[in-house]
């Protein structure tokens, strides 16, 4: 007798392949945190941190105080919760840029470039988590690492990929160098700042800083 492999049935294909639907009450409170999100998110970028407070993020919200407090316990975990989706949205802008193709530093350069220019615009957000980096609970530091790691993946990512095509030195420290990368990446911001730097002058600076980083990397072969 022959063996029958049974396939699924419709529900049972349906029901591993499609999320479940939510019901009304659970769709308005996604609405609602959606909302939140969003008007904090445009109250930080344009205002920093510490100016923009619960109240007016609720007023931009159109919604009541308790309704923000119904969906995030203070604003430093609502500032937590825009911060890790704006950095995870910027990590696949700079993904995208780094797979354009050509030497390790054009891509890396591609890939930072996209960054400033996905993220100019809401300049005193980033100052805001500059500046809280400092000051955080251990915890929320912890947590706010784990948010990074999609963008020092696009960096180390690119690096791997110029060790195995010779490139790179095959005992470079690609950790090393995507941890100083990064800190550069990060700290031109303040030249943004107080100085009225453009993405352009930021990426001519990185593009310097780039290359005196990976000076002692590059294979002579």
């Amino acid at each position: 007798m022959r063996d029958i492999a049974l396939s699924p049935s419709p529900t049972e294909s349906q029901s591993e392949t499609e999320a479940p639907r939510l019901n009304r009450r659970q769709a308005a409170k996604v609405r609602t945190r959606q909302k939140v999100l969003d008007a904090a998110r445009q109250l930080f970028a344009e205002r920093g941190y510490e100016p923009a407070t619960i109240r007016d993020i609720a007023k931009g919200a159109g919604m009541s105080t308790g309704a923000v407090f119904a969906n995030f316990q203070d604003k430093a975990e609502l500032f937590e919760a825009v911060l890790s989706t704006d950095l995870l949205r910027l990590a696949e802008t700079m993904k995208a840029a780094a797979a354009t193709g050509g030497s390790v530093k054009t891509r890396l350069l591609s890939a930072l470039g996209a960054g400033y220019h996905g993220s100019l615009e809401q300049l005193p957000l980033v100052q805001a988590v500059i500046a809280r980096s400092w000051f955080q609970p251990v915890a929320a530091e912890m947590r706010t690492r784990e948010a990074i790691k999609p963008i020092l993946s696009v960096v180390t990512d690119t690096l791997q990929a110029g060790v195995r095509e010779g490139e790179l030195r095959q005992d470079a420290d690609v950790r090393l160098l995507s941890e100083l990368i990064y800190d550069a990446f990060l700290s031109n911001y303040r030249r943004a700042a107080y100085d009225g730097w453009t993405t352009t002058q930021l990426a001519e600076r990185i593009g310097k800083q780039v290359d005196v980083i990976l000076a002692g990397a590059i294979s002579r072969q």
